[in-house]
């Protein structure tokens, strides 16, 4: 009896010290959490960016020095000229010998070299280096350039040997990629590793903050805390200007997945806004004193009432019962001291039950009375007295799980959260569109190279292609009519047949398994040479491929639609071309207006979901460039509880804490049916009809405690009972509890 009542008080204890602790830790003043950590992520994403950016210039630079058809004659003024007179990013250009360090050529503006040591790039890749040219920074991407050996004139009259293949180093300097600052009001910058601003980049009525260059240093040091390769972010608050005060995160250019190219370069991205600061909040300390009292006066009043009600009653009918088998044990002069005292009835039903049967069946050890029947009609038990134990914590628990604290949809959620999950989301659009731009470019080049070629060089060139760019899953020439007329890699999952004009990106089935989005573009034909396999060149990208860039953190799901907001990637599973699992989704990817050739705004909501609001957001996923026409959107959904929204937390620790407690009622209150109020009703079943004459059924005591001995006491009176009337029916009336007690010491 004592352990799960015990429990019961001890554990609802906890639980009002746990509201009180939750509760009453949660900011109310200043600026939310939520804010913070929603610039931190914004500074995340623009380093993110950022990074890819830089990593896919360094790769273009490595793949076009090794993808250059160079000969024995090449020079390196022609090298030079091939590789870097056709990229427009490129503002300088040199060629070194890769052994020597020397100069061999140069293009474009002077290329600051200072510190560039050729000879122990021989090996490996080189990661870009910031350098500082004329006042402006810039980055400088390396790649090897190997040339095949000179081979031997067989016009001389005499036999050299063969010299080694050359080795070349190509310089080219391109300034910072371009930063973007994303959501009204905010800056962003690029800082180095003391804190110097390299570029700025501001949107909207956004001007640079009063303790900008504290915060600059400030990122700068936190930056350099972290430790070198790794992609650390923080956020910052700078200083009150009236009712707003300025908000800012920042985040390394580094990788994500270990050494990579923008390690070294000490970058980090400072991004600020200036918030409304919230200066009337609700108080939540008062509530959780309110309520944890409240709880711990249940617990207390349960306590008590178990004990006086249940506990101490079966502690006296636990004695009671034992000097009632001791009576039937023992020789007449001493039990009749034991069996003369009436059996007190204690407590109410089962408990209340047994008593009067146990004094029953003390009457009939000591001849006063013969065998009792007892009503089967009996009043309420303790399992209903469970039950409105239960209750009792329910009528705590309920409110607070269902009632109290609730935190309300139009105003829960700060506007700046709300704002910055919209800038997240054009990030977000900004990184699909590259990817898919990119896809574009690729496949560009590739068709660039398949015109005047024979069938077996095509092929060759789309397998590199296929090989080199990880995002096709299958790339094939199109004749007039739509047939294929040359492939590489998987089986295409067309299921339009269509010859488009120009160049893009489209969709080239409409139902299926698998949405196919693929990359198109026309194949030129070149007069006097023999014609292209196809007029237009495919390239089916990968679904996975686009959506492992889709997850980002704390950003929650992301899809990507089609004009008519059917899903076609998206960091969550999904079904191709299914509708978006929310109708406010639906509606806020259309209220985007980016129907084909408009150019389409961004917005974002609250919705109310069945899990509790949500913050979502829209963007159109192109305003230019090959995927404009499409009228696609991107879609992002962040449960608002996994924010750290004043409001919202206190919704989600209020109704915590409703959960504990009902939990904890529940299972301590089942606890005690299970080990006292059922095998009380079983005793007193068995009891009663022991009183009512039945001495053949044995009792079993099946717990080890006080139940259990009041078992063991009645199977003993049970069986005096049953001794004496069979004394009685073989005529020996006299000493019968003398035999009982001879016949129990025997066993």
């Amino acid at each position: 009896m004592r352990p799960p009542t015990a429990s019961l008080v001890v554990l609802l204890l906890v639980v009002a010290a746990l509201t009180v602790i939750g509760l009453g830790g949660i900011p109310t003043a200043g600026i939310p959490q939520a804010v913070l950590n929603e610039e931190q992520q914004i500074a995340a994403d623009t380093a993110q960016s950022l990074r890819t950016a830089i990593d896919t210039e360094a790769s273009t630079v490595r793949r076009t020095a090794s993808a250059y058809p160079a000969t024995s004659t090449s020079t390196p003024v022609t090298t030079l000229k091939a590789l870097a007179s056709a990229r427009k990013a490129v503002l300088g250009s040199v060629l070194l010998d890769r052994h020597t360090g020397t100069l061999l050529a140069a293009g474009g503006r002077t290329v600051p070299l200072a510190g560039v040591d050729a000879a122990r790039t021989a090996s490996g890749a080189v990661p870009p280096r910031l350098v500082t040219s004329g006042g402006s920074p810039q980055l400088l991407y390396f790649a090897g350039v190997t040339l095949p050996a000179e081979q031997e004139d067989p016009d001389q009259d005499y036999q050299t040997p063969n010299r080694p293949e050359r080795q070349w180093l190509l310089v080219v300097s391109e300034a910072l990629p371009s930063l973007t600052a994303y959501g009204d009001g905010r800056t962003a910058e690029v800082l180095d590793a003391s804190g110097t601003a390299l570029a700025t980049a501001v949107h909207g009525n956004a001007s640079p903050a009063a303790d900008n260059s504290s915060l600059s240093a400030a990122a700068a040091r936190a930056a350099h805390g972290s430790g070198a390769h790794t992609d650390a972010s923080g956020s910052l608050l700078g200083a009150a200007a009236g009712s707003r005060r300025t908000v800012a995160g920042w985040a390394q250019v580094a990788s994500t997945t270990g050494p990579g190219d923008t390690d070294h370069l000490g970058l980090v991205v400072l991004t600020s806004h200036a918030v409304p600061a919230t200066t009337t909040t609700p108080d939540y300390s008062r509530f959780a004193l309110e309520a944890a009292g409240a709880l711990a006066g249940v617990a207390l009043l349960l306590g008590l009432a178990l004990y006086f009600s249940v506990q101490r009653p079966l502690l006296r009918l636990y004695l009671s019962a034992g000097r009632l088998a001791r009576g039937a044990t023992q020789d007449w002069p001493t039990a009749a001291a034991e069996l003369s005292r009436p059996v007190p009835v204690h407590g109410f039903g089962e408990l209340a039950r047994i008593g009067r049967a146990l004094d029953s069946l003390r009457r009939q050890l000591t001849g006063e009375s013969g065998p009792q029947e007892f009503p089967a009609r009996r009043g309420p038990g303790y399992r209903a007295f469970a039950v409105v134990g239960l209750l009792v914590v329910g009528c705590w628990a309920v409110p607070m799980i269902f009632l109290l604290n609730r935190a309300d949809t139009a105003t829960a959620v700060p506007a700046p959260v709300l704002a910055a999950q919209q800038a997240r989301t054009e990030i977000a659009t900004n990184r699909i569109r590259q990817s898919l731009d990119q896809s574009y470019t690729d496949l560009s080049t590739a068709a660039a190279g398949l015109p005047g070629r024979s069938r077996a060089a095509q092929t060759e060139v789309l397998q590199h292609t296929l090989a080199d760019h990880r995002q096709y899953r299958s790339l094939y020439l199109l004749d007039r009519s739509g047939g294929i007329t040359l492939r590489v890699g998987g089986t295409p999952l067309r299921t339009r047949v269509h010859v488009p004009d120009g160049g893009g990106i489209t969709t080239v089935n409409t139902s299926g398994r698998i949405p196919a989005i693929a990359a198109y573009t026309q194949v030129r034909a070149v007069k006097g040479k023999s014609k292209a396999a196809g007029v237009v060149l495919f390239g089916e990208i990968d679904v996975k491929a686009l959506n492992s860039i889709l997850p980002m953190p704390k950003l929650g799901s992301v899809w990507v639609t089609d004009a008519h907001e059917k899903v076609l990637a998206a960091s969550v599973g999904y079904e191709a071309f299914q509708s978006l699992p929310d109708p406010g989704l639906t509606r806020l990817a259309r209220s985007t207006q980016s129907a084909p050739g408009t150019a389409g705004t961004a917005t974002s909501a609250v919705h109310l979901t069945s899990s509790g609001p949500s913050v979502d957001a829209a963007a159109p996923l192109a305003q230019s460039g090959p995927t404009a026409r499409l009228g696609w959107h991107v879609v992002t959904a962040e449960p608002a509880a996994a924010l750290q929204i004043p409001a919202v937390q206190a919704e989600q620790r209020t109704m915590l804490a409703g959960i504990l407690a009902l939990a904890v009622g529940a299972a301590c209150l089942g606890w005690l049916h299970v080990v006292v109020v059922r095998p009380l009703r079983a005793v007193a079943t068995l009891v009663e009809r022991l009183a009512g004459g039945d001495r053949r059924t044995v009792l079993h005591p099946v717990n080890h405690d006080e139940i259990g001995s009041v078992t063991r006491s009645l199977e003993l009176i049970r069986q005096a009972l049953a001794e004496r009337d069979r004394a009685a029916r073989s005529g020996h009336a006299a000493g019968p509890m003398r035999s009982l007690r001879e016949n129990t010491l025997q066993r």
